[in-house]
């Protein structure tokens, strides 16, 4: 190997130094220039990896569009406070039933934040009510039911 500063051959490991901010592999000689930076360490994996087995099928990573069960109302904030209304709990009340704060149950009700999941599943246990607007739709593909006819059960259907 060659020295990147000099060009001379270096005999042995060569030295990695930090010269004027460049990161360069030197000859010992060179290596009195600048700055000697450690050795990077090969990086071990500590996923486990499987082998895949042939004619398996592969999966997929998740997405944020697979997390996504419907669309949160529009008068969201309304349905909040008239449930909570309905118990005759104070948003003080409400946030220390669900453990958050009562800002936030404030600001939920006005409007003015739309709840995140967690926050949301937390009110519709608590307070009985749905904050999802879930379509027929999107009910059948929950329990598994057929929208339409795919390309992919054509094939099904011709293979057999």
């Amino acid at each position: 190997m060659q020295c990147e500063l000099c060009g001379a051959i270096i005999k042995g490991a060569p030295k990695r130094v930090r010269i004027e901010g460049a990161v360069l592999q030197v000859c010992p000689k060179c290596a009195t220039l600048g700055v000697e930076v450690a050795q990077p360490r090969p990086v071990e994996s500590k996923r486990k990896t499987v082998a895949a087995t042939p004619g398996a099928p592969q999966r997929r990573g998740r997405d944020v569009f697979d997390l996504m069960v419907g669309e949160i109302v529009e008068d969201f904030g309304e349905r909040i406070k008239s449930a909570r209304l309905e118990k005759n709990w104070t948003q003080k009340d409400l946030a220390n039933e669900i453990k958050e704060r009562e800002i936030l149950i404030r600001k939920i009700e006005k409007g003015d934040l739309i709840p995140e999941d967690e926050v949301r599943i937390k009110l519709e246990k608590v307070l009985g009510i749905s904050l999802l607007d879930v379509s027929d739709e999107e009910v059948r593909r929950q329990k598994g039911g057929r929208l339409a006819t795919t390309l992919g059960d054509i094939i099904k259907i011709k293979r057999e």
